[in-house]
């Protein structure tokens, strides 16, 4: 069901974020402690993406977060304020290859979905849709993630965070009852995130601003997401009220 990691603070290693803590998100790759049911680990490959002096960044791999060279030899060395970083669970019968992994991204918003879309494809039909043809045809690999995140990505044109995500669990929970949606999405300034069956905490202070599936440390500011709740966050700065369903 994956594990991902929201940071906005000061300029850290990339490297060094995905390794930080004694749970960190590297560890969680092997050995997570609360997928709620939702598989053992998240090995089927991995993804980070970056702010910088140059726009955004991304490196994405097929290969566990564990194993890839990537991750010792080069990612230590780029440095940035803001970074969301996926380790993938493949969802049995998606395929395993380096574009389904998160974040997905179009240079402004970077996407992480934790979490699993019950019945896929089929489930979401309706929905995708009322898409352009344009759209689906570039989507990134056949999975629930990269489709939730085409459906995002348009609605992030006409809507705020809060509203776009909201009202895409309203409508993915309505098409496909028992899915797990906990969403992740930042623009190098802020984060946002759902909680929908699965797990989500966030620390917070006036440096920093970190929403991550599980805590990588045992830092007692951590405070763990209640279910079905909308998460802004940005250094300084946390809310976290309850997902508004069934208004539109």
């Amino acid at each position: 069901m994956c594990r991902h990691l929201g940071y906005l603070g000061p300029e850290q290693s990339v490297g060094d974020l995905l390794s930080r803590g004694e749970n960190s998100l590297l560890r969680q790759s092997y050995a997570p402690r609360d997928m709620r049911g939702g598989g053992t680990v998240n090995a089927d490959g991995f993804g980070v993406g970056w702010w910088g002096s140059d726009g955004f960044s991304r490196y994405r791999s097929a290969q566990p977060l564990w194993s890839d060279p990537v991750v010792r030899e080069t990612l230590p060395n780029i440095r940035s304020r803001a970074v969301v970083a996926a380790a993938r669970s493949a969802t049995v019968g998606m395929p395993v290859q380096h574009t389904a992994c998160a974040p997905f991204s179009d240079e402004t918003w970077a996407f992480s979905h934790n979490g699993v879309v019950r019945g896929w494809p089929e489930s979401l039909g309706a929905l995708a849709a009322e898409l352009p043809v344009s759209d689906l045809l570039q989507l990134e690999a056949p999975t629930d993630s990269a489709a939730l995140w085409l459906l995002l990505r348009g609605a992030l044109g006409e809507q705020d965070p809060e509203k776009a995500m909201s009202a895409l669990v309203q409508d993915v929970v309505a098409a496909a009852p028992n899915s797990r949606l906990n969403l992740l999405l930042g623009n190098g300034s802020e984060l946002w995130a759902t909680t929908w069956h699965h797990s989500l905490s966030a620390l917070v202070d006036d440096e920093r601003a970190i929403v991550m599936s599980e805590p990588y440390d045992d830092n007692p500011a951590w405070q763990s997401i209640p279910d079905r709740h909308f998460v802004s966050a940005r250094p300084g700065h946390l809310l976290v009220t309850p997902l508004e369903m069934g208004a539109r």
